[in-house]
């Protein structure tokens, strides 16, 4: 018996078997959850079914272009379509023009900010909104949980990170706005905010290695953190364990985010 047996899940904004997202939808998948992914344009939905052969239960493709409200109402048309509720949503869209995270902060183009919070922070709201009619739609005491990622850059000033800073920021703060409209339909919403993970596009970051050698010298816990340990945290907050913890930042990052020095 899994833990989520039974759920069933919208995975939007897997980029590739490294990425966050596809380590939530294997524990999501290991854990009993029938899953959809979202793919955007033809090389995205090739990646997505050669990786969805790894999963135990078959999975669902379905368009979306993050950017495009008529997307998102076509997205979710076609999931309804094939299920009559959602139980677990998994926001990980996030996008900056690299020029804006090497140059210096004040020099972000008014185009380059709008493309960072319309698409990592923004996004999450056109989602949820989307998908809400199939949200908790099957009557569970225990609801939907919706859930996005984020990262300490979003509260503390990060070399390189420089625009997406502030768009995890405003993406930290719509999940509680969210999570505030939403309780009353039953409905959580949640950020996991992960350590540096050694994704495809992290590792080109400037100064990444730097950066995971840093966590686990001063981490409590004195380790890096794994796609697979933020697709357990995931699992926590989709399950009923979680059923009364909404509106929070739950940290993956063996507790370097507290620490002073």
């Amino acid at each position: 018996m899994g833990l989520l047996d039974g759920k069933r899940a919208l995975v939007a904004g897997v980029a590739n078997k490294f990425s966050l997202a596809w380590g939530i939808a294997r524990a999501l998948d290991r854990e009993g959850a029938e899953i959809v992914f979202t793919y955007h344009r033809e090389r995205s939905r090739e990646h997505l079914t050669k990786l969805m052969t790894e999963l135990q239960a078959p999975a669902r493709l379905v368009e979306l272009e993050a950017q495009s409200d008529a997307s998102m109402a076509a997205m979710a048309a076609k999931v309804a379509a094939a299920t009559d509720r959602l139980d677990i949503v998994v926001h990980a869209f996030a996008h900056a023009r690299p020029e804006d995270l090497e140059a210096r902060f004040q020099d972000t183009s008014r185009e380059g900010w709008a493309l960072a919070q319309d698409v990592s922070a923004y996004s999450l709201v056109a989602l949820t909104r989307a998908l809400l009619p199939l949200l908790g739609a099957g009557g569970d005491r225990h609801g939907a949980s919706v859930m996005t990622l984020s990262y300490l850059g979003g509260e503390r000033v990060l070399p390189h990170y420089n625009v997406m800073g502030p768009a995890k920021a405003a993406l930290e703060a719509a999940v509680r706005y969210l999570a505030a409209d939403l309780g009353q339909d039953n409905i959580r919403v949640n950020t996991l905010s992960t350590g540096p993970v050694k994704t495809l596009r992290a590792s080109g970051v400037k100064g990444f290695g730097q950066m995971r050698h840093e966590l686990e010298a001063r981490s409590p816990l004195g380790r890096n953190i794994t796609t697979a340990d933020v697709g357990n945290a995931a699992v926590f907050l989709a399950s009923d364990w979680a059923a009364n913890i909404t509106g929070q930042v739950l940290f993956v990052d063996a507790g370097y985010h507290i620490m002073g020095i």
